[in-house]
């Protein structure tokens, strides 16, 4: 590849990226919360109360980031938090009945900004488009899990 393509493909995927973010940002915003909290949310709804640590490990957060996190969701009354009955180190979160009825709000508008996302593709399905990028994804952690970097309820694949 030239520098021209590997400008090209850098500046691509910055972009999608940036605009990427902000159609979530201002998808989210409505609910109080920003993109990192619906993986939180989306993670304790999916494997039950955890510890932070625990969503650090599988979010690929930061202990501190999930820190912060889990406080602002926990003022929203979004999510709970408790030491563990059994590491005094730990904290137990997990999501609260509030938590829980904002789940199908969110995963909406979450579906909203993938459609959005996707609404102008000519060559490719969004199908194959979600495996060209999981490629990618895969590709940029060679030798390590191809989905290391992905949230655990990402990575249980829900298609046949």
């Amino acid at each position: 590849m030239n520098f021209d393509q590997a400008d090209a493909l850098n500046e691509a995927i910055r972009a999608i990226g940036i605009r990427h973010r902000e159609l979530a940002i201002a998808a989210l915003a409505p609910f109080g919360i920003h993109p990192g909290h619906k993986l939180l949310l989306l993670e304790l709804e999916a494997t039950g109360p955890c510890t932070q640590a625990q969503l650090a490990a599988a979010s690929g957060y930061e202990p501190p980031t999930i820190t912060l996190s889990a406080s602002q969701l926990e003022a929203a009354g979004l999510v709970a938090r408790r030491p563990s009955p059994t590491d005094g180190r730990a904290t137990i979160v997990e999501l609260t009945d509030e938590g829980r009825a904002l789940l199908p709000k969110l995963k909406a508008a979450w579906r909203e900004v993938a459609e959005q996302t996707v609404a102008g593709l000519t060559s490719i399905s969004p199908e194959q488009l979600t495996d060209v990028l999981s490629d990618l994804a895969a590709s940029l952690s060679a030798g390590d899990d191809a989905r290391r970097d992905l949230p655990r309820y990402l990575t249980q694949s829900k298609r046949p």
